[in-house]
């Protein structure tokens, strides 16, 4: 059944997906938890810490897993291509907590907007730097600003809530493959 914050960030997250944040009361948070408002306030000040922590946790993941693809041995574009595959897939798994944080971000308080963008580009900026390691090892293109790709990359990873459906003719790994696929073609250098 999942200890109390964890019981109260799936009723979050579930809500939040279905209903959208602004359209949720704690009330409604709780009860599909099935705990008391004060077993809530004990481990969440706000429903902003819950929108908080339902993308962080997400977004921690994710830069942990990145940073071992990062760091590891095979080639550049092996790595980068592990490295879209990756955040494609953790996306679609973790669907629901990718689509509140997309949905509902402005909503948060200045002060948690502000450090979750912060926490998101600490993650780009680690995507774009095996950009730039392919770039400046002569791998990938070099006439291509690697802010931009990495703009163009997520921007079409935020945009899979729009038309993903699971159980669809594609799976996560697929969609994350070819993704990964578009990427790599369009920055190998070449011959």
């Amino acid at each position: 059944m999942g200890t109390v914050p964890e019981r109260l960030i799936e009723a979050a997250t579930r809500l939040f997906a279905d209903k959208g944040f602004d359209r949720v009361a704690v009330q409604e948070i709780v009860d599909l938890a099935g705990v008391t408002k004060g077993a809530m306030y004990h481990y969440f000040g706000s429903k902003d810490d819950l929108l908080h922590e339902i993308y962080g946790s997400l977004l921690r993941m994710q830069t942990e897993r990145l940073e071992l693809i990062a760091a590891g041995d095979g080639a550049v574009e092996e790595r980068l291509h592990s490295a879209a595959v990756d955040v494609v897939v953790t996306s679609v798994e973790n669907f629901d907590q990718a689509k509140v944080y997309f949905r509902s971000a402005d909503q948060l308080a200045e002060s948690q907007r502000m450090a979750m963008r912060a926490e998101r580009r600490r993650y780009h900026e680690r995507f774009r730097s095996l950009v730039e390691e392919g770039r400046d090892s002569g791998v990938f293109r070099s006439d291509v600003p690697a802010d931009l790709v990495v703009h163009y990359f997520f921007g079409s990873v935020h945009h899979l809530g729009a038309w993903y459906r699971e159980g669809g003719a594609l799976s996560a790994k697929d969609v994350g493959r070819h993704y990964a696929d578009l990427l790599l073609g369009a920055l190998v250098a070449g011959e």
